[in-house]
């Protein structure tokens, strides 16, 4: 015992004397550069011309392997979408086997099988991986296409079609390519419902005989493989896979605008503006000041620390990100710097955009920014190359863009060598903010006035990227039509305005989804102005708002809140059954296209109220706010699907914002002059 205590106290008086020489002062001097060692994966080449790469990793029982067709891209034409349906139905049903034995044998072994145009992927675990190859080698080799399935995918693309048409992303990245690139560039040319029309079966057995072949393609196997038997697997399943002659083709050259521009794009239902800021380049993979270009647009818009997140979000609070991309290709290589932003500050986000870009080129970048960007990129490095699928990808870029076989041996050297001077000049030659298509696809009507005060040239394109005239920005209000015509039109849609006023009392039962969580929303209201909110989760009140017609609270977790002075005027000066009833007194503004219909706006002190001109009835409200520092807000909210209920037609789907959030409501109940009391407004 005497032993161990002596031990202790030994032990304990070592530390001390260790922790006592150490100065903590001083930062700790960095660790030398992990090294690299990627291992040699093992290939070898079938007579059709198949390039196989293994990549052996012992420390899971899982196995995988990833075909890439290697093919330069090629124009599709008027049956555009041909090679996208064609790998879609790949490995529905081959000669050997029908597409529910495919799938069920799949599902059966846990394994996971894929087809796509330019390849196919499959996995599963390594006692099952034979069997899994087997299947995706017979998928790639003996798909057959049939009508019934062809049918089948013609109608889910044009139904995609359809519910894309009114989506301004959608509308924006589909113009922002047939600009880019040009409209008969194969990354310029789209699919549409004209296209897909012309396609036909032939047309995709056709592309699968002429482009899916083995000439230019690479198959990649890594996991818990036995490489000897594995090369012997492939050999089996793949030998007789015939190679074929893949058409020549000519690739347009793509050109940055001589000067900068604004292409605009009008679309009347966009509630906010996508901006892309973008330019040709030509940068591939390798290419000597291809470390620089990746630290370069790290630091500009490479995440939530870069130049432009913390510009156009955190100090002007425009947009929840902006961020920019430099795409490296062997055929057409883009820069690209982005937001999505409020159509209010759709100019001022340009302006912003531009001084990061142009800020970047002019000015060298600081030694901090330089050296952070550089451990962010070592750091992901080196966790990457720990992943087998990270170090397969590696192998097939070797061989895809001849590249060095120490290529990524040296990435943590290349990244490390990279200067302040390499970091501008590279910002220079690949950032052309001085010839650069700035694409806008917003609401033209809303954001155009300002866009014009700009120095661009603007030019104008509907949202197929044709050339069109600068849109209308507003409609003379018709003679004779004042805000009571207006109103009163309304009140005649949803059943007279006798039927509105025998109303004393409205309850409204309402459905939604917060963040996943479903809620449940219970309004009542009574003449003249009393009304009660109560939010509530499975069963509990988790908000409550009430004002009885003197006074007023809110509540929400267990605090209480009364109203202030100015809230209890505004509440006392509303109507809470038909807020309609006061609009009369409003001011008519314009009439502005909505999705292809017109709407007179007309405004109420801080609300624009939109009606439309055909049906008469309110279709949507925006409410006009400011913030303490002055910037204005706008909080859109849409009525639609409008119910019957006691002769009266009331909106049974309500759409709105609470922040950041887009909260859709959908009516369940309403009920008329009954289930409202006057304790609900306690």
């Amino acid at each position: 015992m005497k032993t161990k205590i002596i031990y202790f106290i030994t032990l304990c008086m070592l530390s001390l004397t260790v922790q006592a020489q150490i100065d903590r002062s001083k930062m700790p001097e960095a660790g030398p550069d992990p090294v690299i060692k990627l291992g040699k994966p093992k290939t070898f080449t079938l007579k059709n011309g198949l390039k196989v790469i293994m990549v052996e990793n012992n420390k899971l029982p899982r196995a995988s392997a990833s075909l890439t067709i290697d093919n330069k891209p090629y124009l599709e034409g008027e049956i555009a979408g041909v090679s996208s349906m064609m790998g879609s139905l790949l490995g529905r049903g081959t000669s050997n086997i029908t597409k529910d034995e495919f799938n069920e044998k799949v599902d059966f072994l846990g394994a996971n099988v894929s087809f796509f145009s330019s390849g196919a992927f499959a996995s599963s675990l390594k006692k099952y991986f034979p069997e899994i190859l087997e299947l995706m080698a017979d998928g790639v080799k003996n798909s057959q296409f049939t009508k019934e399935e062809f049918d089948k995918e013609v109608q889910v693309t044009l139904d995609g079609l359809k519910s894309s048409e009114k989506s301004v992303t959608a509308a924006a990245r589909r113009v922002e390519n047939v600009l880019t690139y040009g409209r008969n560039h194969p990354l310029g040319e789209f699919t549409s419902k004209e296209s897909v029309k012309k396609i036909t079966l032939k047309d995709i057995k056709n592309n699968y005989n002429t482009y899916y072949r083995p000439n230019n393609a690479y198959l990649v196997i890594e996991g818990d493989i036995d490489t000897k038997k594995i090369k012997k697997l492939v050999k089996s399943l793949f030998a007789d896979w015939e190679k074929g002659t893949i058409p020549a083709y000519t690739m347009p050259v793509t050109k940055n605008v001589a000067t900068t521009e604004i292409n605009f794009v009008n679309m009347d239902n966009a509630v906010q503006s996508e901006i892309a800021i973008i330019n040709n380049v030509d940068l591939t993979l390798g290419d000597k000041d291809y470390y620089a270009a990746l630290i370069a647009n790290n630091i500009l818009g490479g995440g939530g620390t870069a130049r432009l997140f913390m510009n156009l979000r955190e100090d002007k609070g425009y947009t929840y990100g902006s961020y920019s991309s430099l795409r490296q290709s062997r055929y057409a290589g883009t820069f690209r710097a982005t937001a999505s932003v409020r159509n209010m500050v759709t100019d001022s986000s340009v302006v912003e955009l531009q001084k990061e870009i142009n800020r970047i080129r002019y000015q060298k970048v600081t030694a901090e920014e330089l050296e952070n960007s550089k451990e962010e990129y070592i750091g992901g490095f080196v966790m990457d190359v720990q992943k087998p699928r990270t170090v397969a990808n590696f192998a097939l870029n070797i061989a895809r863009y001849n590249l060095p076989k120490d290529f990524y041996a040296n990435y943590i050297k290349n990244i490390k060598a990279v200067t302040l001077d390499d970091v501008q000049n590279a910002a220079i030659k690949y950032f052309r903010g001085d010839k650069a298509r700035i694409v806008v696809t917003g609401k033209g009507i809303e954001v155009l006035k300002n866009l014009e005060k700009t120095d661009y040239i603007i030019n104008y394109f509907d949202k197929e990227g044709n050339p069109t005239e600068k849109p209308a920005m507003t409609m003379p209000i018709p003679e004779g039509m004042t805000a009571e015509t207006v109103v009163n039109k309304y009140f005649e849609a949803i059943g007279g305005k006798d039927k509105v006023m025998a109303v004393k009392t409205k309850m409204t039962l309402a459905n939604a989804t917060i963040q996943g969580t479903p809620i449940v929303m219970t309004t009542k209201a009574a003449e003249p102005n009393k009304t009660s909110l109560v939010i509530s989760v499975m069963g509990n009140t988790m908000q409550k708002m009430v004002f009885n017609g003197e006074n007023g609270y809110q509540e929400a977790r267990g605090q209480k809140i009364d109203m202030q002075p100015a809230q209890i005027a505004e509440a006392k000066a509303s109507n809470t059954l038909f807020s309609d009833l006061h609009y009369n007194a409003g001011e008519l503004l314009r009439i502005e296209p909505i999705e292809g219909e017109n709407a007179i706006v007309l405004k109420y002190n801080d609300t624009e109220i939109f009606y439309d001109m055909a049906s008469g009835l309110k279709i949507k409200e925006v409410k006009i706010t400011k913030t303490p520092d002055g910037k204005e807000g706008k909080t859109p909210t849409n009525f639609s699907d409008y119910k019957e209920v006691s002769g009266i037609l009331f909106p049974h789907t309500i759409s709105t914002k609470m922040g950041p959030i887009d909260l859709n409501l959908t009516v369940k109940e309403i009920k008329v002059n009954e289930g409202v009391s006057d304790a609900d407004f306690e």
